[in-house]
């Protein structure tokens, strides 16, 4: 269908927004920017009249692909600091992987209500979490057995391809609860948003081959034009929020997390209970 010119222009200066404030974000909390992105692309494709049942798999789907060049960015900045933990990548990376991808192919079984759900509930769990004066505090130490090694980071990318997040939502927290410092956290996150990212944009671009009701120039379950201007303006100011990172005491950082998480989570649960 033709759109207004003057809407889409309108558009398109709300995603070179939101692409600047998600490279701000990726930098800052390692989230790599999905955590406000999938609600703006959200509510974007439903002004576009996208039709429900594809919205919230092509704002995911969008999302993931604008996370590949911002993680980069942000991971190379926080690699200049020497901020990531290099051993702890290494062992987690492919299970991250593993589970990036199968959560990337079951886009093509899961319904646009179940996505909304997914991300609502777990973002709105972890930013209470984070929000908590005091971290919860599991162990002294990551675990050793399966269940660290293995099970853990798989769950992380799953859950993250299914939200169309980086890896920061969900291992921070996590890697805190095993008193992993915050910043180092953080730092080591950015790099999971590249290694979530990848394969699971490549299970919404073959689930969403096809599917009627995209927008035009759309790959898959990825709209292009969108995730260009979104990222042209993430990779920017990834380095900034980076470098503010490294410049915050870890209770504001958690606190900002928190209330990022916090807002986000209880407009996509609202989005999905109010209309029903």
């Amino acid at each position: 269908m033709p759109y207004d010119p003057l809407l889409l222009v309108q558009l398109a200066v709300g995603l070179l927004i939101t692409g600047a404030l998600a490279g701000v974000l990726a930098g800052l909390l390692g989230v790599g920017g999905g955590i406000v992105i999938v609600p703006v692309l959200f509510l974007l494709f439903d002004v576009l009249q996208v039709p429900q049942d594809v919205a919230m798999h092509l704002a995911v789907g969008t999302s993931l692909c604008t996370i590949v060049p911002t993680s980069i960015s942000s991971a190379r900045a926080h690699a200049k600091r020497g901020a990531i933990d290099v051993g702890l990548l290494k062992r987690w990376a492919p299970w991250v992987f593993a589970g990036a991808l199968i959560g990337g192919l079951l886009s093509k079984v899961l319904n646009a209500e179940v996505l909304t759900l997914i991300f609502g509930f777990v973002a709105l769990g972890v930013s209470l979490n984070m929000a908590i004066p005091k971290t919860l505090v599991i162990a002294r130490d990551l675990p050793k057995n399966i269940i660290g090694g293995s099970a853990i980071p798989a769950g992380i990318g799953g859950f993250s391809a299914l939200m169309g997040i980086g890896g920061g939502t969900l291992s921070v927290p996590i890697l805190s609860a095993f008193s992993f410092p915050v910043h180092r956290a953080v730092a080591t996150a950015s790099a999971f948003g590249l290694v979530i990212a990848v394969p699971a944009v490549c299970g919404f671009i073959w689930s969403g081959l096809g599917v009627a009701g995209r927008p035009p120039v759309s790959l898959g379950y990825v709209s292009i034009p969108a995730a260009v201007l979104i990222f042209s303006m993430s990779v920017v100011t990834a380095p900034f929020g980076s470098k503010l990172a490294h410049s915050l005491n870890p209770a504001r950082l958690k606190l900002a997390f928190a209330l990022f998480l916090f807002l986000t989570a209880l407009r996509m649960l609202w989005s999905f209970f109010g209309a029903s």
